[in-house]
């Protein structure tokens, strides 16, 4: 059994805002709780989706302390700590109060584009000064520099302290690479909505979704379901493996519209909208991000529509 904490279903919270931009807690309680309900495995907190770059340092803590008082416990938690200045992240992971966090996801540094020895001297530097485990986040697409498969296993290699990469390069190859060559501590997860579940097939231990925010039952049945289909086909359970694999098949199909209208106008814009749509938060966004477009807001309109017609089928 894999022993890394942030496996199954993981969530990239949203931060919901109030008309006048301040951060709105009482949503936030009321996500967090509907999440845990719903059977979330692990919460990744002040990552993309938290639109962190637009929070200030006291947002960010009060934010932190806010998840980790309404979780109390019931889920790992992993920490969004990442920047393009290797410095910053160990100051801030020396100044920061980690109490109640089981993991920092660990950005590449994004804008100055390291190459990929710079990219292996960065997250060496944080792994040595890190007082909990660290995960790599791979997203070449908003940073501008892929972390290479090669790049990747050596960090795993030689840091047992790093115990897994968020890969959402899209690059199903390289996720692949990864994962066949992993030391035993080290474990893949799914960093792309729609790559779940041929990820999850070839051995990644779960997602770090932005769909589940919203569909967290049902995104996560899928989910459970690889795991599952993974542990029979350990066991040799071939019957039992078909079954689940068909059965998340059907949902990773629910969802495919989503999976591309979530990100059209960018990220967190899509979530947010559906989150408003379910009467969940405001559709309140801090600049440069902006609300979706009304096409975008119609086309998220009827594939909801369609997804709870079917789930009710």
């Amino acid at each position: 059994m894999d022993m890394n904490p942030f496996s199954g279903l993981g969530i990239a919270l949203i931060t919901p805002f109030n008309e006048d931009g301040s951060i709105d807690f009482n949503a936030l309680t009321t996500i967090v709780e509907k999440q845990l309900e719903e059977r979330v495995d692990f919460l990744c907190v002040l990552g993309t989706t938290a639109e962190t770059p637009c929070l200030n340092n006291d947002e960010r803590v009060a934010v932190m302390e806010h998840v980790k008082q309404v979780v109390r416990g019931r889920v790992p938690l992993l920490l969004g700590a990442g920047a393009n200045c290797t410095a910053q992240v160990v100051d801030g992971l020396k100044n920061t109060d980690l109490s109640g966090y089981d993991g920092v996801l660990i950005v590449a540094p994004y804008y100055n584009k390291p190459s990929q020895e710079g990219l292996y001297q960065h997250f060496k530097t944080i792994a040595t000064h890190s007082p909990l485990p660290v995960v790599l986040y791979n997203v070449p697409g908003r940073t501008g520099v892929n972390i290479a498969a090669e790049t990747t296993l050596r960090l795993a290699n030689d840091f047992k302290n790093i115990i897994g990469i968020k890969e959402a390069s899209g690059n199903l190859e390289q996720a692949k690479c990864i994962i066949d060559n992993s030391p035993s501590h080290f474990s893949v997860i799914c960093g792309d909505d729609g790559l779940t579940l041929p990820m999850m097939k070839d051995g990644a231990i779960g997602i770090i979704s932005v769909l589940a925010n919203l569909y967290t039952a049902k995104f996560g049945e899928m989910v459970h379901l690889l795991q599952k289909n993974a542990r029979d086909v350990a066991s040799g359970d071939v019957v039992s493996a078909q079954a689940c694999m068909a059965e998340a098949e059907k949902i990773h199909v629910l969802f495919k519209d989503m999976f591309t209208l979530l990100f059209k106008d960018g990220n967190p814009p899509g979530i947010k909208y559906a989150m408003y749509h379910s009467g969940l938060s405001k559709n309140v966004l801090r600049l440069p991000l902006v609300p979706v477009s009304s096409a975008t807001a119609h086309a998220l309109d009827d594939a909801m529509e369609v997804i709870e017609k079917l789930s009710r089928a």
